[in-house]
C-alpha cells in the first residue's frame, strides 16, 4: 500500500554493454545539431528501440529516462577520466566515449580492438 518507493538494481555489465552498443549505433540521430537533426519524436522512437533491446537482459525494467540517465553518466564518467588525464581539466574536446571506457564496460566486439 504506501511502502517507500524503492530503488532499482544497478545496471549490470549487460545492460550497459547493449546500451552503449546502441546508443553509439544510434548516435546520429539522437545527438546531432543543426538542420539535419532528428525531431523529438524520432529520438523517441529510437530511446524506445534502445530500451526494447535492453530490458532483455536487464535485471529490472528499464524505462527511456532510466537509459539516458545511464547513458549521461557513463559520458561524465568518460569526461572526468579524460580531465584527470590530461590534466587540464578544462572542458575536453569531442567526447571519445568508449576511447577511456574500461575494458569491462565496452561491447564485446569493441574490446577486442583496444
Amino acid at each position: 500500500e504506501d511502502s517507500p518507493k524503492r530503488r532499482k538494481a544497478n545496471f549490470n555489465e549487460a545492460e550497459t554493454e547493449v546500451l552503449i552498443e546502441q546508443v553509439l549505433k544510434h548516435e546520429q540521430l539522437l545527438f546531432a545539431a543543426g538542420p539535419g537533426r532528428a525531431s523529438p519524436g524520432q529520438k523517441r522512437k529510437v530511446w524506445e528501440l534502445i530500451r526494447h533491446k535492453v530490458n532483455p537482459v536487464a535485471a529490472c525494467p528499464r524505462d527511456v529516462e532510466d537509459l539516458k540517465k545511464r547513458w549521461r553518466d557513463l559520458k561524465r564518467r568518460d569526461r572526468s577520466k579524460l580531465c584527470r588525464l590530461s590534466q587540464g581539466c578544462g572542458p575536453p574536446g569531442p567526447p571519445a566515449l568508449g576511447l577511456l571506457l574500461a575494458p569491462e564496460e565496452l561491447p564485446p566486439a569493441r574490446r577486442q580492438r583496444r
